[in-house]
């Protein structure tokens, strides 16, 4: 087995105790352990850069991670994490983001959208189509390409792109 994978499966094995669920920043902080455990480091990019976004609620927090020093327009990945709506931030996919950036040599833009159970449904919805239509829209301030804008995301990321 993978030395990682081992590690993070006697991590998973300490904090699991049947009939007990965590308090929720338990919960949350077990995932970034468990991503400082199993991630490799985010490659070094020209720009890393937290914003902010205009949103439903107030300001929306944000990463911009750049594969290159700026000129041209960029195609533009808007990425929402994973972490089954209750738990994923900008610290938890940050290595993600950089790499994709990296090998796809597209900005992406990290969105730390409103998390349940704090935050109804649909204010994780809201919050990442704010986002979506920021960056299109005023993308360019940022070396977004409007034309070219995507949405992806990884588990409930991957239903909020959908």
């Amino acid at each position: 087995m993978d030395p990682k994978a081992q590690i993070v499966g006697e991590f998973v094995k300490s904090i699991r105790v049947p009939g007990h669920f965590p308090p929720l920043p338990e919960l949350r902080q077990q995932l970034r352990t468990m991503v400082t455990l199993m991630d490799e480091p985010a490659p070094a990019l020209p720009r890393v850069e937290d914003i902010r976004i205009p949103g439903p609620a107030g300001e929306i927090p944000a990463r911009v991670y750049a594969p290159s020093a700026g000129g041209v327009p960029l195609p533009t990945v808007t990425y929402f994490h994973g972490g089954g709506w209750v738990q994923g931030d900008l610290e938890t996919h940050h290595g993600l983001c950089a790499r994709l950036a990296k090998h796809a040599g597209a900005l992406v833009v990290a969105v730390d959208y409103r998390l349940a159970p704090e935050h109804k449904f649909p204010a994780a919805v809201e919050d990442c189509l704010a986002a979506y239509r920021w960056v299109r829209d005023r993308g360019r301030d940022i070396g977004a390409d409007p034309a070219r804008v995507a949405v992806a995301g990884d588990s409930a990321g991957g239903n909020l792109s959908a």
